[in-house]
């Protein structure tokens, strides 16, 4: 198992169902508890202990997972109300460094307890036709939505598993 991608990069390369949105919007809505059960009992030095050398700590997996999916949503609203929007990308490693990044772990739990409610909703009401709405990443070039909530799906699981791992690793 390589530290770094663990449970592999996204890759989805066939026709996009209504199962598989359903799966993947299931995957959102269970990571917040997911993710607080990975952290839960975990003292400070742990928390601040890199998932992998070089790598983030877990507090700045947990923090890095918030920004992240902020991120996302508004993405998402973008895509749904404007004409492929062209968003603008964010510097992770740079946020991650940040002084925010080092407060309680719960803050950012809180946060996406919240922030995966609201999202949660509003992918289990699009059609079909607002799933195949694009948005223009700069990097990556135009990205539908149904895709960026199997990205999502995806980004979750990997960086709970680089959590679940370490704590494998550890042995916490």
């Amino acid at each position: 198992m390589e530290a770094n991608y663990p449970i592999g990069h996204f890759q989805y390369d066939g026709q996009i169902t209504a199962n598989i949105i359903d799966k993947w919007i299931q995957d959102i809505e269970e990571l917040p508890v997911l993710l607080q059960n990975a952290v839960k009992d975990l003292n400070d030095n742990q928390l601040d202990t890199p998932y992998r050398m070089g790598g983030w700590t877990i507090r700045q997996v947990v923090h890095h997972v918030a920004d992240s999916h902020l991120n996302a949503y508004g993405r998402f609203k973008l895509a749904l109300t404007e004409d492929k929007p062209i968003i603008k990308p964010y510097d992770q490693e740079r946020w991650a460094e940040l002084p925010d990044s080092t407060l309680p772990v719960t803050i950012s739990l809180s946060l996406l307890d919240a922030l995966h409610k609201r999202w949660v909703t509003l992918l289990r009401t699009l059609t079909p036709s607002e799933l195949e709405k694009t948005f223009i990443h700069p990097e990556s070039g135009e990205v539908s939505v149904g895709k960026n909530i199997g990205i999502y799906s995806w980004h979750g699981r990997h960086h709970l598993a680089h959590i679940t791992s370490l704590r494998s690793r550890k042995g916490w």
